[in-house]
This record gives structure tokens, C-alpha cells and sequence, in this order.
């Protein structure tokens, strides 16, 4: 603990969003970090609390007072050791994470809460700045194959740790880039994708395959892959989106948010045909039309920040759950994740222009003028028993010209799971033994989103490294020298 009476000297400092109009006019990172010695003086705020909650609530268990206090102290590259000792990625969880280690603060009780994130970001920043990481490829190989289906956070997480272990590790990708969500869903905004490449790139120089546009199922069969490798990795993500099946869905201008998303992200990386992840190669833009975003998360966010960026000329969001409530709810106490209200910086750029976020609102029908959207009709709606009741006389229309669907996922693509033959839960996701995270097909793992659900970043990572242990396990029949993932029995 650097400084004992660090929390009571200073005030919680975090990094800064430029201004609305300055940022709406790029699509480069739009915070403002501040430097060295403020960061230093923002980690002597932690308390090293003699139960570090922070920990707990990190899916990673990343060391979190331990590197605070490497910073406060000006040892940065230690800092970076403790850093890397949990979490294969922290410039990516850095600037996408949510944060739950900082909800879990015990300064956070009566405080604002340790700027953790922003410690986490500058350490892993520096150490590319100066040099230190640099790719570490295994002194021997073990002579054992592992596939990894999937180049998301999960599948590279996996495919680091069992390069690590020795393995020889080749990740099948289906799209033309790895990173998954990180390449092709969130927006560089928030995450500028040569930082995503970057990475990559350490992970081929340390000795790890990667075949692009490969879909394990279509154009390669997953028979194929269990013949030719000792241990095969299903680390696809959650990828089906939640559909609107209501009268008009066939109109033009209706698209899923993942449809949507990529082709900026290509744009921004100077890509002649932005269309080619579309599976009509249709192109989409946002550009001087009044668009409306129908789900509420952080896919819906991203989808309002770029069309803002694209040019739209409106744009609204309806949500059909509540309004979250401006605190804590008697049910939801520290150290738990608090359910309260938010405003993301997309929905502040929305708000600003005159746009905003419409809670407790059901979409009945898409209205279309010469096969294309032109409105669409709402009902509000209010809850009883967990279920939403339309409220009669409330229909409204709203006029709009591109409609994008951001309602979450229900789980993996289908196509590969019936040609391997896994077991699926009740919420069609591939189903493991908690224990070996084994599917019930023998020598077949899952990680991520694919096997616990839609989540975030940083449980990708924690999944990703947990199974490559598991894995490692199974190949060498001995207990694995690859770090357990330290889990508490109740996540916060």
C-alpha cells in the first residue's frame, strides 16, 4: 500500500470523453487519457484492502492491488508481469470492459471507486510504448495438435495458453481477420483495430496457425478437423441474433446490428468491398436517414454511435425492459453488479442531437412504401410478472428509413453443432462437464460465448484460458502447468 491516506488526499480522476460535436466527426479511440504522474497519483487511491472485493468481481481474478501499487510505485514493467500473469489481453479489456472489478471496490461503498480500468489500460499501453512485449514463443512443442474454432477472445486466449504449453495450435476463423467482436463488432471508437492486429500478429510470431475464411461446417467439415488434430476447441461465440418476427420483416432497410457493424469497421480499415461479410454482400448506411435501434445493450450502443458517425439524420431507441433505476435497489447490494441507469457515450451523442432511449416499447409491425421500410408502429407496454402487457390506446408510429436489430443472441450457429454431434444445454449452447469443460463427444472442448452464453469480453478471456488448462490436461494426462483460472464460488 503506497500511500495510506491515498483515498483520502485524492479524488477519483478517470479518463475524459471528448466533446460530443469533436467526436462525432471521426471514428478514432474518443478519450482524452490523462498522464503518468496523475495515473500514479490515481493508484494511490487503492486501499489493498485486507479482502480485495475488486478481485472478486473480475472474472480474470486479475492482482489488482498488486499492480495498483506497482504503479503508485513508478514500476511499470512489474506492473505489466502482474498484469499479463492473469489476463492475455488487457489493452482489449482495457477499453471495452465494463468494469465489474470496479462495482466491487470496497472504497467504492461510500466513495467513487478506484480507477482500475484506467490503471489497467496505461500499464499495458506502456509496455508497448517501451518495448517490453515482445513474442515469447515455447522453447520445446509437445508434439501435440490442438483446433480452435473460433478467433474471438476466447479462441485466441485458448489458442495463447496451450502455445504456451507446447501444443501446436491451429485456429480456424471463418471471416478474413481474427478478434471476433473485436474486429468486427466494436466499433473503433472504442477499440481501434490495429490494436486487435497487433496482438494477432505477437500470436503468429509465437508459433500459432491461423486459417482465415475457413467456416468449420461449411467449407470445411468438422470430421475433417477431429481426424487431423489430437484435441479440437469450439470457440465460435454466440452468434445467432434474436430475431423480430413481426408482419413487415421482409421489407428492405431491416438488418441485424451484426450485419451492420463489420462494414464500418472495414471502412475504417480502407477496405474496397465493405459488403463482403454480408450474406448478400448488401451494402448499409445510416447516411442522412432517420434510423431507429431496437434493443437497449452495449450491441445496440454501438450500432447508435455509428450511424451518429455515419451521418444519420435521426436516431432513437426503443427498449422494451424498464427504465433502470438511478441506484441501487434494496436487492441488488454491494459488491454485486449494480442494475442501474447508464448512459453509454453513444446515447449521449444521440441525446445531444435530439435523439433518445425509449423504455418499456414493443415494435408490432414494419410499414413499408415500394418494398422498402418507411415507419413502424409501437405499442408501450408495462410489467407484471415478468412479462411485458401491452397497454391499449398507446400505439404509436415512427417514421424511419433503416431499422437495425439489436436484440442480443440466442447462442451458437447451429451448422456446426449438429455436424460434431455435441450435446446442448437448455439454452442451445454446447454443454461441458464443469470440470474438463469436455462436450460429450470425446477430445471436444467449448469456451465463451458458445458454451455459457452471451457475455462479455473479459469472461471470454477467463473461459479461453480455463479450457486451454483443461485441454492441456487431456493431451498430457497430467496435472497442467497452465494457471487455474481462480474463480470465486459466487461471481458478484
Amino acid at each position: 500500500m503506497g500511500d495510506p491516506r491515498g483515498f483520502i488526499k485524492h479524488g477519483r480522476r478517470d479518463r475524459t470523453l471528448q466533446p460530443v460535436s469533436a467526436r462525432l466527426q471521426h471514428h478514432d479511440e474518443h478519450y482524452n487519457y490523462p498522464g503518468e504522474e496523475k495515473v500514479k497519483t490515481q493508484a494511490s487511491r487503492c486501499m489493498d484492502c485486507g479482502v480485495p472485493f475488486c478481485m472478486t468481481g473480475c472474472p480474470l481474478g486479475n492482482l489488482i492491488p498488486e499492480w495498483n501499487d506497482l504503479v503508485y510505485r513508478g514500476k511499470w514493467k512489474q506492473a505489466l508481469q502482474a498484469l499479463h500473469a492473469t489476463n492475455n489481453f488487457p489493452e482489449f479489456t482495457g477499453r471495452v470492459c465494463p468494469a465489474p472489478c470496479e462495482t466491487s471496490c470496497v472504497l467504492g461503498i461510500n466513495e467513487p471507486a478506484v480507477t482500475i480500468k484506467l490503471h489497467e489500460v496505461s500499464i499495458i499501453d506502456k509496455g508497448f510504448e517501451e518495448g517490453w512485449i515482445v513474442p515469447n514463443p515455447p522453447e520445446r512443442r509437445s508434439g501435440k495438435t490442438v483446433a480452435v474454432i473460433g478467433g474471438g477472445p476466447a479462441g485466441l486466449a485458448c489458442a495463447q495458453q496451450l502455445n504456451r504449453a507446447g501444443h501446436k495450435v491451429t485456429v480456424f476463423e471463418k471471416t478474413d481477420r481474427a478478434g471476433g467482436l473485436l474486429m468486427y463488432g466494436i466499433p473503433h471508437y472504442k477499440l481501434r483495430k490495429e490494436k486487435v492486429q497487433r496482438r494477432v500478429d505477437l500470436l503468429v510470431a509465437e508459433g500459432i496457425d491461423f486459417r482465415y475464411s475457413c467456416e468449420v461446417g461449411r467449407n470445411v467439415t468438422f470430421a475433417e478437423l477431429k481426424a487431423s488434430f489430437d484435441a479440437v476447441v469450439i470457440a465460435t461465440g454466440a452468434e445467432e441474433p434474436r430475431d423480430l418476427p413481426v408482419e413487415g420483416r421482409h421489407l428492405e432497410g431491416i438488418h441485424f446490428a451484426m450485419e451492420f457493424l463489420p462494414q464500418q469497421n472495414r471502412a475504417n480499415w480502407g477496405d474496397a468491398d465493405i459488403a463482403a461479410l454480408h450474406p448478400n454482400r448488401q451494402a448499409i448506411s445510416a447516411k442522412g436517414k432517420k434510423v431507429i435501434v431496437i434493443g437497449g445493450g452495449d450491441t445496440g450502443s454501438d450500432c447508435i454511435g455509428t450511424a451518429m458517425r455515419q451521418g444519420a439524420t435521426r436516431v432513437v431507441n426503443f427498449e422494451l425492459l424498464e427504465q433502470p433505476p438511478e441506484g441501487r435497489s434494496e436487492d441488488n447490494p454491494w459488491p454485486q453488479w449494480p442494475r442501474i441507469m447508464r448512459v453509454s457515450s453513444s446515447v449521449e451523442e444521440m441525446q445531444v442531437l435530439g435523439g433518445d432511449v425509449h423504455y418499456e416499447v414493443m415494435t408490432t409491425r414494419f410499414i413499408g412504401s415500394d418494398k422498402a421500410i418507411s415507419a413502424l408502429e409501437t405499442v408501450r407496454v408495462g410489467w407484471k410478472n415478468g412479462r411485458p402487457e401491452k397497454i391499449a390506446g398507446s400505439e404509436q408510429i415512427w417514421k424511419c428509413d433503416l431499422v437495425l436489430l439489436a436484440m442480443g443472441f440466442l447462442g451458437p450457429r447451429s451448422e456446426l453443432l449438429k455436424q460434431c454431434g455435441c450435446e446442448t444445454d437448455l439454452r442451445s449452447n454446447v454443454k461441458t462437464d464443469p470440470r474438463t469443460r469436455m462436450s460429450s463427444v470425446e477430445g471436444v472442448f467449448a469456451a465463451g460465448d458458445c458454451r455459457r452464453g452471451q457475455s462479455l469480453v473479459v469472461w471470454a478471456i477467463s473461459e479461453g484460458r480455463e479450457v486451454a488448462r483443461c485441454v492441456d490436461e487431456y493431451l498430457t494426462g497430467v496435472q497442467s502447468l497452465l494457471p487455474q483460472v481462480r474463480l470465486e464460488p459466487f461471481q458478484y
